[in-house]
């Protein structure tokens, strides 16, 4: 129990730290990379379930994170890079880690998108190693290390 508390408390802590952070962010690069990243997380398991697409949807609908962006906007480009690795995981799963690389040279927005996927994994009470795998590849692409984030 003390563990899952830990885990929750640090959740909470980082969705207030990424909702300032975000807020920082308001762009298009920046609401492509975090939809690529939650349909990253989505898919870690190589399939995004009907009910991973509704639980996204709701996540992007009321999230004090991404409030600071159009929610049809972000659902679109999310249905987007989830199509893409449904269709073909694997060029999907290249797209979507390219969008995150855009933010290379960003490395505040970069470390934003990485906390919108730890969120994201960790929404359901657990952060499994497809996941963290995952968000393990979004730091490479955005030469964040891991250890940053107890990866």
């Amino acid at each position: 129990m003390a563990l899952w508390d830990q885990l929750k408390s640090r959740l909470q802590g980082l969705t207030a730290d990424t909702k300032t952070q975000v807020a920082k962010f308001q762009n298009k690069d920046f609401a492509k990379a975090s939809m690529a990243m939650c349909a990253l997380i989505a898919a870690a398991d190589g399939t995004i379930s009907a009910e991973e697409r509704r639980k996204m949807a709701g996540f992007i609908a009321s999230s004090e994170a991404l409030s600071v962006f159009d929610a049809a906007e972000l659902q679109q480009h999310f249905e987007f890079y989830a199509s893409k690795l449904e269709s073909d995981f694997e060029f999907g799963k290249l797209e979507s880690i390219a969008t995150i690389g855009k933010l290379k040279s960003k490395q505040d927005a970069a470390r934003a998108v990485i906390q919108v996927g730890i969120i994201i994994g960790g929404a359901d009470g657990t952060f499994d190693e497809n996941e963290k795998r995952a968000v393990r590849e979004a730091c490479h692409a955005v030469n964040i290390p891991t250890g940053a984030f107890d990866l």
